[in-house]
């Protein structure tokens, strides 16, 4: 499937999370949500985008935003990178990417200058009726968070 676009809406989702629950998209409705797109927990790209969604967790949570995170990871190596970087939010296991590929995050992308297939790390912000407000692709680990903060119009924290 293609990349997603402000004004879609948003393909439902139901994956299990690291500590055992499991997610559904709809069941989120009322209220914005943050579903962001990452390559493989515990490396270190990885790593840095979700500590620094850790680390601004209270803040989108205040201003009404929930956060999710999905990796093809399986539930188990979820768990261990959660307990071990202090991850409060839910991380979700599309071991199949079939979740990834119909929000338009995995695909051809560009690693090193080569052609590759795989995750693409992505961010895309649905609001309370599942329609996608905000959506953007190949971003990078450093600093994404924040840019986000200020398209969302939250405060740096």
């Amino acid at each position: 499937m293609s990349q997603l676009t402000p004004g879609d809406r948003a393909p439902d989702l139901t994956l299990p999370a690291h500590d055992g629950t499991t997610v559904t998209l709809s069941d989120l409705r009322g209220g914005p949500v943050v579903v962001y797109f990452y390559p493989a927990a515990m490396t270190p790209g990885c790593t840095t985008q979700a500590c620094d969604f850790r680390d601004s967790l209270a803040s989108l949570q205040q201003a009404g935003y929930r956060v999710l995170g999905v990796s093809p990871d399986p539930v188990e190596k979820l768990a261990r990178f959660a307990a071990q970087e202090g991850l409060t939010y839910p991380l979700l296991s599309d071991p199949d990417r079939g979740t990834l590929t119909a929000w338009g995050a995995y695909g051809e992308k560009k690693l090193y200058g080569k052609v590759v297939t795989g995750v693409i790390r992505s961010t895309v912000v649905v609001d309370g009726d599942g329609v996608v407000t905000l959506a953007r692709y190949n971003v990078k680990a450093t600093g994404h968070v924040a840019m986000l903060r200020k398209q969302l119009g939250l405060d740096a924290a």
